[in-house]
């Protein structure tokens, strides 16, 4: 049979707040909060394609990585799990000396989790270079929920309009390339737009206002993306102009 795939890094941030947290109780598989966990996990909108569906992410797995842990942890004295991912490395110590962040970002991964309307946008947004490596640090959930908030058409258009008001043109608000005065026709009211909050601050429950969101070309725009969980316009305007 198939083996299932590796854990996300949306996974191995939601299994490592578990093991940060003071009253999780043991990490074995019998423990309720670690069959609640497998649970959730189960539910994420990540991975669909699951060969082994019994043993995708079960209490068993998650006791396992929570052993990863063990394993990396410089304050833990015995002995964990010792074929841990590179992965579960890379993340614990990204986020050991972070967990306030950490607990932010797992909180609304677990929002966005348990509303069935937003987990089906998510679901929706297709897969990108960023999403393919998994190399976003907050986790491709709000990752693609930021793709999904650039994209509502109703803002992105009360955006144009509004800079055709002030400006009486579209352009990139970084390179200030402008599609009309290159393409001509072919090229009126085309722009993207660029959703500026920071992905360690993004809420599903909040509403996009304009000033959330940047005019960009496409060009741009992959730029950002690219470097999402660091990159700014301001930066990425400030690295073109030098």
């Amino acid at each position: 049979m198939k083996r299932n795939p590796k854990w996300h890094r949306d996974e191995i941030i939601l299994t490592l707040h578990f093991y940060f947290s003071k009253d999780r109780g043991s990490i074995d598989a019998r423990n309720p909060k670690v069959i609640e966990l497998s649970r959730m996990l189960n539910r994420l909108p990540i991975v669909t394609d699951r060969p082994d569906k019994e043993k995708f992410r079960n209490p068993n797995g998650v006791s396992m990585k929570l052993s990863n842990f063990l394993a990396v942890d410089p304050n833990h004295s015995g002995k964990g799990m010792t074929r841990g991912s590179k992965m579960d490395k890379q993340v614990f110590f990204e986020f050991n000396d972070k967990k306030e962040l950490l607990k932010t970002i797992a909180a609304e991964i677990t929002r966005i989790n348990n509303d069935d309307s937003i987990r089906i946008e998510i679901l929706s947004i297709e897969e990108d270079e960023q999403t393919w490596n998994d190399t976003v640090a907050e986790g491709s959930i709000l990752y693609k929920l930021h793709k999904s908030r650039e994209r509502s058409a109703k803002i992105v258009q009360q955006k144009k309009k509004r800079a055709l008001v002030l400006f009486g043109k579209l352009v990139c608000e970084i390179c200030e390339f402008d599609f009309y005065e290159r393409y001509g026709e072919l090229g009126i009211g085309f722009i993207e737009c660029h959703h500026r909050t920071p992905l360690s601050s993004l809420q599903a429950s909040s509403k996009t206002s304009l000033k959330d969101l940047a005019l960009v070309c496409a060009n741009c725009h992959r730029m950002l993306h690219k470097k999402i969980d660091v990159l700014s316009i301001e930066d990425l305007k400030a690295l073109i102009n030098r």
